[in-house]
């Protein structure tokens, strides 16, 4: 059995609200390229809810009220009820939401046609490990369901970037590989034991960083330790209000520019990080992956570093237009015996998801 656990569809209604690839609406070429391809079941989702997977003037993807997410919920599991043996879906989550944002994915999730969570790697420039998004955590390591972590539609960095395909395959690749890095370094899987995080588009560069992890948890050339002062804004977390001016910071006091001899008022700076995973390379090695990334260099060392049984088949698919045989041929091409390729086409993702009940 072959399963593509990254896919995405829209409804007709936000093709006709924000500018999308026709690929999206388009549910009957969809199910007809997989039929094909021999792709027996995918997992859809959005990781803007019922928002714009692009840059666009007064839209907030993270500012979305309830019932416009459960109208937009409700479309897909009507799709999915309408086509069970092909289809299941992802919750959309905005990871800093509120209680009463968060109730609703909880309500959603209920549904049968849904079996995980999808999320975005940052949000308006704060990584997903922040301390904000610990109500997000527990509520995916207590339902149990894995949670396919997606870039959002605008990267860190990128918010002066104006080529959108430059964002799209570089920007977004590298928001994930900070926001991976990250989840491994602070500990969080260390936490939640429970949790099941997929990281899409083969991870970004996660199986490259082990080792960087490593001396960044223990930096030996700093000797005894690292200065000390404000940690890095690692966690991505939003700056503090109401801190002393220049609280932590090191080296003698900055001149101001009307006085030279007294201190210029400095910034808040970020919230004190907790103290790394005692191991953050093994960390790394318990989040998942997912194969949506065309370069067969790139697979293999996902499977030297992380192994194939970390590796799920995703193809991003619709809106990516490479052909899905192709992608099913580069996993038949790794280095790795014929268990192990049925484990990445299928496999492991029957045994993280819960795919037996029917919506």
């Amino acid at each position: 059995m072959i399963i593509d656990i990254h896919g995405h569809l829209s409804p007709p209604e936000a093709a006709r609200r924000f500018p999308m690839p026709p690929a999206l609406t388009d549910v009957d070429g969809m199910l007809a390229a997989r039929a094909e391809a021999g792709i027996d079941l995918t997992i859809i989702g959005s990781p803007v809810g019922a928002g714009a997977m692009a840059r666009v003037p007064g839209v907030d993807n993270y500012n979305q009220p309830r019932d416009r997410l459960r109208a937009f919920h409700a479309w897909m599991s009507g799709l999915i009820g309408t086509f069970p043996d092909q289809l299941r879906g992802y919750v959309y989550a905005n990871p800093f939401g509120d209680d009463d944002h968060l109730d609703g994915v909880r309500e959603t999730l209920a549904d049968p046609a849904f079996v995980g969570l999808i999320t975005t790697s940052s949000v308006h420039g704060e990584l997903l490990a922040s301390p904000r998004a610990d109500s997000f955590f527990a509520l995916a390591a207590e339902s149990g369901v894995p949670v396919l972590v997606h870039a959002p539609a605008e990267p860190i960095g990128t918010d002066r970037v104006g080529d959108l395909g430059f964002v799209e395959q570089i920007g977004r690749f590298g928001d994930l590989s900070l926001s991976l890095a990250m989840i491994a370094f602070a500990g969080l899987l260390d936490k939640y034991p429970e949790l099941r995080l997929i990281g899409a588009t083969g991870g970004g560069a996660l199986a490259l960083l082990p080792e960087r992890l490593q001396t960044a948890a223990r930096p030996r050339h700093w000797g005894a330790g690292p200065p000390s002062g404000p940690p890095a804004t690692g966690s991505g977390a939003a700056p503090r209000t109401g801190a002393a001016p220049g609280a932590g910071r090191q080296g003698p006091p900055r001149p101001g520019p009307a006085d030279p001899g007294r201190q210029a008022p400095v910034p808040p700076g970020p919230p004190p990080s907790a103290a790394p995973s005692p191991d953050p390379a093994a960390a790394l090695r318990r989040l998942y992956v997912d194969t949506s990334t065309f370069s067969p260099a790139h697979l293999g060392l996902n499977a030297e570093v992380l192994g194939p049984e970390r590796m799920l088949f995703g193809t991003d698919s619709p809106p990516l237009s490479v052909p899905l045989e192709e992608y099913i041929r580069l996993i038949e091409k790794l280095p790795i015996d014929k268990a192990s390729q049925q484990l990445v086409l299928g496999g492991n993702a029957e045994a993280i998801f819960d795919l037996r009940s029917r919506p």
